[in-house]
């Protein structure tokens, strides 16, 4: 299904642009020309796989923001409606297709098997980032915002001069997402990302989750244009899909992924969502918008209308959601636990992982971090 509103008399508001949307918010499956059978092989163990990532990934973030305000995170970036965005397009992925995530995609990580613990332990601030990227094909979170869009490029190049493109064996053939929002999209780290990924071809999606909001920012204070449309401008094609639609997504990414490791160049997806809670634990968004405003997003959450297209098409019984809602207390109470349990590092630990072979300024910087430290215990010896 496409949605579009047509133009008014001169003067009205501009069309609604194109949404590609495969499961409207009651639940219901419509039909689409191009994105059906891009989704064909879907079955209901496909779809109950999904749920149950919406629910873990949301209960997840729930626990985090509770652990935040208990004291024991120091911030948390909540996910809370952009679920079925990254559940979607994580699902899209091959194994060696490699992921550079802003600081929100903690859905995404636990599709590509990330402990969450160790998100945990990144914003308890006892760990730099130390999943296994190399297994996971999930980098590091980046908070500086927009610039992972250039790693993930300047990856993608590599990719591509590897001659991991276009050869038609679906366990080499590799492409790259980057996640990045709304507001990263005014950063120049991002501009430049796409004039680059255009110029060469790269083999990068560039993976948008419009959440309307960049911390207290609108939308229309980002863009005239609707996002997806910029992509015109740089040479490649952009698509705008209804970022609270996990099959939508899912879709549209397996597309666009496509298209990359078929040497066919780079795609801006516009994942067009809404977050439901704050931009981050240190924010109050009762301060810039409105109730109402979340209230109507609500009635388009992900995870209800996967709920409801489940048991309109008798895909998922009461057993089953019993049993995953077991599983996500069983994950709470873990990380409850972990999290608290995690041990502090040692001081001079925050060296190890500057480069994989220390420079001899790095070890003097270490070796006089330490006898700075030494010198508090000499202190105590001598009194």
């Amino acid at each position: 299904m496409t949605v579009e509103t047509a133009a008014g008399p001169a003067g009205s508001a501009p069309p609604e642009p194109e949404l590609v949307q495969l499961l409207t918010p009651e639940g219901q499956r419509v039909p689409h020309d191009r994105y059906d059978a891009l989704i064909a092989d879907v079955g209901p163990h496909d779809i109950r796989e999904m749920y149950r990532d919406l629910v873990l990934a949301r209960r997840i973030d729930s626990e985090a923001v509770a652990l935040q305000r208990q004291g024991e995170l120091g911030l948390w970036p909540s996910l809370l409606g952009q679920e079925a965005a990254q559940v979607g397009s994580a699902r899209a992925l091959r194994a060696h297709d490699h992921v550079f995530p802003t600081y929100r995609e903690h859905g995404v990580a636990l599709c590509r098997g990330v402990d969450p613990l160790r998100l945990l332990a990144l914003f308890r601030g006892v760990d730099q980032g130390t999943w296994d990227t190399v297994g996971s094909r999930f980098h590091l979170y980046t908070i500086v915002i927009g610039a992972q869009t250039l790693h993930a490029t300047g990856y993608a190049m590599g990719v591509q001069r590897d001659g991991a493109i276009g050869t038609g064996d679906p366990d080499r053939d590799t492409a790259v997402v980057a996640y990045f929002g709304d507001g990263a999209t005014s950063q120049g780290d991002v501009n430049e990302a796409f004039i680059w990924a255009s110029v060469t071809n790269a083999p990068v999606v560039f993976f948008c989750q419009n959440n309307q909001w960049a911390i207290s920012e609108p939308l229309e204070r980002q863009t005239r244009v609707p996002l997806y449309k910029r992509a015109g401008g740089f040479g490649f094609p952009g698509v705008r899909v209804d970022g609270n639609d996990v099959l939508a997504c899912l879709a549209v990414s397996r597309e666009a992924l496509q298209r990359a490791r078929d040497g066919e160049g780079p795609t801006l997806v516009e994942a067009f969502t809404y977050r439901m809670g704050a931009h981050t634990t240190s924010d109050d968004p009762t301060r810039y918008r409105l109730d109402a405003e979340l209230e109507h997003w609500k009635l388009k959450d992900p995870i209800e209308r996967v709920k409801a297209y489940m048991v309109r098409n008798d895909i998922a019984d009461q057993a089953f959601f019993d049993d995953l809602t077991a599983q996500a207390d069983e994950l709470a109470e873990r990380l409850r636990t972990q999290c608290r349990e995690l041990p502090d590092p040692e001081p001079t630990s925050i060296f190890d992982h500057v480069y994989v072979e220390p420079t001899p300024q790095l070890v003097a910087q270490r070796d006089e971090m330490a006898r700075y430290l030494d010198s508090f215990a000499d202190q105590e010896v001598a009194r």
